[in-house]
């Protein structure tokens, strides 16, 4: 995996360049989408044309650049950044908060989590906390981290009949995150889970029978049984706000009828 510059190292353009070519986007691709030309577009990243502040936010929209990103280009175009980053636990997200925790609290006896743009777990409901009871006290001290908890031979690695698939799935999940968000401690993040010890593989993870799965489950066992899972990642549709941009709700939604029935039984 490769490094990427930061806005210390450069201006505007090259920074531009960079998201333009890590979109595999031409100039004139870029110019069309964006009402401009290949030129303006050329002398901008070159340094000899300075892009107005909505230039620089049009170009970032069509280059899909994050909502923090899309700061850190405005100030190195020398213009304020345009969008905040509130705590989550502001007043001002009061209602988001709430929101949340009716939303993954109504989703009981099924487990859902919000995670931030590090995997860091800012909200759980009991589903969650069921599955993960058990775990390392260690990997439960905050922040609590739902890749370590995952993928730590102490946390749920050795709980998931299915590791080396699940693990699979993860690793390349982050990897999509770096390509997106060129975050560094999201790639120190990466490179600390995906040397984590995995197991020699165990029969077991694979069904007897094969089973019709519509999607890559997590099989994971408790208490003796194994329970199954797909699961489902939601945004929120046109956030204003870093924080809110770079959170994402993960639902866990049972894949055969034993996993329902029994976690219903389990939270009546």
């Amino acid at each position: 995996m490769t490094t990427h510059p930061s806005t210390t190292d450069q201006g505007v353009g090259p920074l531009l360049r960079a998201w333009r070519e890590q979109r595999r986007v031409s100039q004139l691709e870029l110019a069309l989408r964006a009402d401009s030309s290949a030129r303006h577009i050329s002398f901008i990243e070159t340094g000899r044309s300075r892009p107005s502040e909505e230039m620089v936010l049009r170009l970032a929209e069509h280059l899909d650049v994050p909502m923090r990103e899309r700061n850190a280009l405005l100030l190195a175009a020398g213009y304020a950044p345009r969008y905040p980053e509130t705590p989550l636990d502001a007043p001002a997200l009061g209602a988001l908060r709430e929101g949340i925790e009716r939303l993954i609290g109504g989703y009981e006896p099924y487990p859902a989590l919000v995670v931030d743009a590090l995997y860091n777990v800012v909200a759980a409901n009991r589903g969650i906390m069921t599955l993960i009871d058990g775990v390392c006290e260690t990997l439960l001290e905050p922040p609590l981290n739902a890749m370590r908890l995952a993928l730590h031979p102490r946390g749920l690695a050795p709980r998931i009949r299915n590791l080396r698939a699940w693990r699979g799935h993860l690793l390349e999940q982050m990897e999509r995150q770096i390509a997106l968000h060129r975050s560094e401690p999201l790639r120190a993040l990466y490179e600390e889970v995906a040397a984590y010890p995995v197991p020699a593989a165990d029969p077991a993870e694979e069904p007897s029978e094969p089973v019709p799965y519509f999607a890559l489950p997590l099989r994971i066992e408790h208490e003796g049984r194994t329970l199954s899972f797909i699961s489902s990642i939601s945004t929120f549709n046109t956030p204003m706000d870093v924080t809110v941009a770079e959170l994402a709700i993960e639902t866990l939604l049972p894949a055969d009828p034993a996993t329902v029935k029994y976690l219903q039984a389990l939270m009546p």
